[in-house]
């Protein structure tokens, strides 16, 4: 058969011809696996879209029973070009192709979600609508009680077996947060001595599933038991992992105002502290996730309570003696930090100042050292990094690259110390005021 190529130098009529005389010609091949594997190919393959689109009809037309077919139409409904993907998701529909859930509730979401009365969506235009109908079609239901459960009952299978490759959970001291919502965000107050902004973190309810958290901050002592048994191994890694750096070592594993075994590991980077809470069984907490967790459903300033109190938490004033009263003094006394001059004992072990413990009895939730989280800092979503094979310095003015902060920190003053302030850091640094908890699927 003589395949169709489009033509550049014809008219918009011959065109079209030229494809309605190529899809002719296809029935009359013999319905056999010869033809089965060309109209594959084209689907997948041919730069004109409107031979894929009508390779896709005619797979649904006269092999819609055959396996390979099937997988060719559901990837056709991620076509880059819109007509194509819309006609792969409308037979989809048309055949009640269960094997596309997954991928369809990918593009619009789930079922029973957008089935509920007053339910708030973003469609974008065709290709919500058409999904969405091919969805309730291939479900065969509009009531969405009845879509969570056939929702739920196929995907079942999928779950257990995603349950059995999930890491086991590598430490038992873990507190569970419950499920529901809390307060969240900043109150509305004046900017202070040391002009830190709240107001990106606006007063809202937040409701979460129920989850496991670190009762401390990852130690020394774990990580290098995650070291130590990771080797060479980039099995853990992040995909985006940075080439050729150091393989996870802290940068200050060998100062010993930082190194004891049970004091917090600071000296690591973002891709580090992930690729530690994947070997753990679990991740970095989103920022909605920490603030629960430091500060409970009664919406309190500080883990403990509403009123600061300075004995609770390791902060600047603490770790230098000193007194600091506004943003210049502040500025003034972290300038004065050399190599080898500045406090001798900056960070407390991860299990101290069980004074300082907040609402589910977590410790140094306020101080000590900042912790990250997997939330990027400027969409507030979780970070997904694409900065594989480029320097630092390529990327550091991108949003994409910067990740949330929570808690203080042993330079931080009380402000920074609240459970709603938001700091912020650069994926790739590494410093010795930021440290980690991981987070864990409830049991």
């Amino acid at each position: 058969m003589k395949q169709f190529s489009g033509i550049d130098d014809c008219t918009d009529a011959e065109y079209w011809v030229a494809v309605e005389k190529t899809s002719a010609e296809w029935r009359e091949l013999p319905v056999d696996d010869e033809t089965l594997s060309l109209l594959i190919s084209l689907s997948r393959k041919h730069p004109d879209w409107p031979i894929r689109a009508a390779a896709i009809r005619y797979l649904a037309e006269s092999f819609g029973e055959r396996d390979s077919a099937v997988e060719a139409i559901i990837a056709a409904t991620h076509d880059q070009t819109d007509w194509v993907s819309f006609t792969a998701i409308q037979l989809c529909g048309e055949l009640r192709t269960k094997e596309a859930l997954r991928d369809l509730i990918r593009i619009s979401g789930w079922p029973s979600n957008f089935m509920r009365h007053g339910y708030a969506r973003k469609p974008v235009g065709c290709g919500a609508a058409f999904t969405k109908r091919a969805l309730i079609s291939i479900l065969g239901s509009r009531d969405p009680e009845e879509l969570r459960r056939l929702e739920d009952e196929h995907f079942a299978e999928l779950r257990a077996k995603a349950d059995t490759v999930r890491p086991a959970r590598r430490h038992e001291d873990v507190v569970e947060i419950p499920a529901g919502p809390f307060l969240a965000g900043a109150p509305a107050q004046a900017v202070g001595p040391f002009n830190m902004d709240d107001s990106d973190n606006p007063p809202r309810s937040v409701d979460l599933p129920a989850f496991l958290i670190d009762r401390t901050v990852v130690t020394n002592r774990r990580y290098q038991e995650f070291l130590d048994e990771i080797g060479d191994s980039t099995a853990f890694d992040h995909p985006d992992q940075p080439e050729g750096q150091e393989h996870h070592r802290p940068a200050h594993r060998h100062d010993a105002r930082f190194n004891g075994p049970d004091l917090p590991v600071v000296g690591i980077d973002w891709y580090d502290a992930w690729a530690f809470a994947n070997w753990a069984g679990g991740m970095l907490p989103s920022e909605d996730q920490w603030e629960k967790a430091a500060r409970g459903c009664d919406g309190r300033v500080y883990p403990w309570g509403n009123a600061w109190e300075p004995e609770r938490a390791n902060f600047v004033e603490r770790a230098f003696d000193t007194r600091v009263s506004d943003l210049a003094e502040l500025e003034q006394l972290l300038v004065t930090i050399t190599e080898a001059d500045f406090p001798a004992m900056p960070v407390f072990p991860a299990d101290s100042f069980p004074q300082g413990a907040g609402p589910y009895g977590l410790l140094h939730m306020a101080g000590n050292v900042w912790e990250m989280t997997r939330t990027n800092f400027f969409s507030r979503k979780d970070m997904d990094p694409f900065f594989r094979g480029r320097r630092p310095v390529e990327f550091m003015n991108r949003q994409d690259a910067f990740y949330v902060l929570r808690g203080g920190t042993w330079t931080s003053p009380p402000v920074c110390l609240t459970t709603y302030y938001r700091g912020k850091d650069l994926l790739t640094d590494r410093h010795n005021e930021i440290g980690f908890r991981c987070v864990y699927p409830a049991e």
